[in-house]
């Protein structure tokens, strides 16, 4: 199989395989405000994020999630993210993995628990899927807030969210050595649903991984 991007020949034993980026597009800076804003309400930082889940529905981005890592304390957004698995041909691209990517290029390290930082939490319009999941079990954010549930998602969409632990939040809440992560469940739920009806009602692409050129009708997925 030949790369669709071709990778570049530098001499007889030297190539160098494409980039790999991922942009947010423009249209999140017009929702989020300029790095730092402040957001002092849980129920505010989850709106913008369902705002962001949102926008990605209308704007035909892709997948409807968003999500942002906000200093817990002040409530200073840190960074956004939004589903570019279809835009960007990159089924890690999932919301809160642009979040919390966002998060530790913006505060310079790869651990979002690191002592000179504030406490940092992730809130997402709905429950981290099975990779998320590991996402923020190794991220070091102290907080996970969250407004849809898994099974919401796949109800409403028929998305699937992979085999989640049964507990998966008393796995975050209880995981030494490592510290604690709280989980917050249910705020501003019913409006996060509401995207994911939405998304429905228009059609949107079911790119349940495996399922090849079939498009994964939503009474099929």
């Amino acid at each position: 199989m030949t790369p669709t991007n071709t990778i570049t020949e530098r001499g007889p034993t030297e190539f160098v395989w494409p980039p790999i980026t991922l942009r947010l597009p423009n249209w999140v800076g017009e929702e989020t405000g300029p790095p730092g804003g402040r957001f002092p309400t849980v129920e505010d930082r989850m709106a913008l994020a369902i705002r962001l889940a949102e926008r990605s529905v209308e704007e035909g981005v892709g997948a409807p999630f968003g999500a942002c890592v906000f200093e817990i304390e002040s409530g200073a957004l840190v960074a956004p993210g939004v589903n570019l698995v279809m835009r960007e041909n990159c089924s890690p691209a999932h919301g809160e993995t642009l979040a919390i990517m966002g998060a530790q290029q913006a505060v310079g390290t790869f651990d979002l628990a690191a002592d000179r930082l504030p406490p940092l939490e992730l809130v997402t319009s709905a429950q981290p899927c099975i990779q998320c999941f590991g996402n923020v079990w190794w991220s070091g954010v102290k907080r996970v807030v969250m407004a849809a549930s898994a099974a919401d998602v796949e109800r409403l969409t028929n998305f699937r969210e992979g085999p989640l632990p049964a507990k998966w939040d008393s796995h975050l809440a209880a995981r030494p050595p490592l510290p604690p992560v709280e989980v917050v469940q249910g705020i501003l739920r019913e409006r996060a649903c509401a995207v994911l009806r939405r998304y429905h009602e228009l059609g949107g692409f079911i790119y349940n991984a495996g399922a090849g050129d079939k498009a994964l009708p939503h009474d099929e997925a």
